[in-house]
């Protein structure tokens, strides 16, 4: 079964870093998202309570992950993973001077913080970025929903993600920025 078909649980996701893409057959791709920049291009897919990010500079590629652990997933290109638990920042530099950083945030909050925070988010998504509502998982009348915001400059792109677990009273917040080095001039 495709990733992002089922409910899902913030204790279930896995963040990972590749060096390399990742095949879309692997998810249930809800909405996507390709920015085209001087530098680089990107695509951004929302897949359930959780989202994939490829960045591609010349030759090389970066893809985030923010999904189900899925026997599935290659082991080829992993730079990095975690599971996701309070908060966490990760940077990583690669070739060419490109280089990767992540900010990561389980917020857990008490029933009567949650709904008004949902609402603020969802009023927010609405004119802006990737917005994706899985009305089927309504719990006690707010549906969980995965939010991507995106800054796509000339030299870097910033990532917003939001991913609510309304039966958990749970927001996953990541924010990610791919920053592209400068371009390099061959030697003659």
């Amino acid at each position: 079964m495709e990733r992002g078909q089922t409910k899902q649980r913030v204790d279930e996701l896995l963040f990972c870093l590749y060096q390399r893409p990742i095949h879309p057959e692997l998810f249930h791709i809800h909405r996507v998202k390709r920015l085209r920049q001087s530098r680089y291009q990107a695509e951004i897919w929302i897949t359930g309570l959780s989202h994939v990010v490829t960045v591609q500079v010349g030759n090389q590629i970066l893809t985030e992950l923010v999904g189900e652990e899925n026997e599935l997933l290659p082991k080829n290109g992993l730079a990095t993973s975690f599971r996701f638990r309070g908060e966490r920042d990760h940077a990583q530099s690669f070739d060419n001077g490109l280089k990767y950083i992540v900010s990561t945030q389980v917020e857990r909050m008490t029933p009567q913080l949650f709904p008004a925070t949902h609402r603020d988010y969802v009023h927010y998504a609405q004119n802006k970025g990737l917005l994706v509502s899985f009305d089927d998982w309504t719990h006690d009348g707010l549906a969980p929903f995965s939010f991507v915001d995106y800054d796509a400059r000339d030299h870097e792109l910033h990532i917003h993600a939001f991913h609510a677990f309304p039966e958990e009273l749970t927001l996953l917040k990541t924010q990610s920025i791919f920053e592209i080095g400068k371009p390099t001039i061959p030697i003659l």
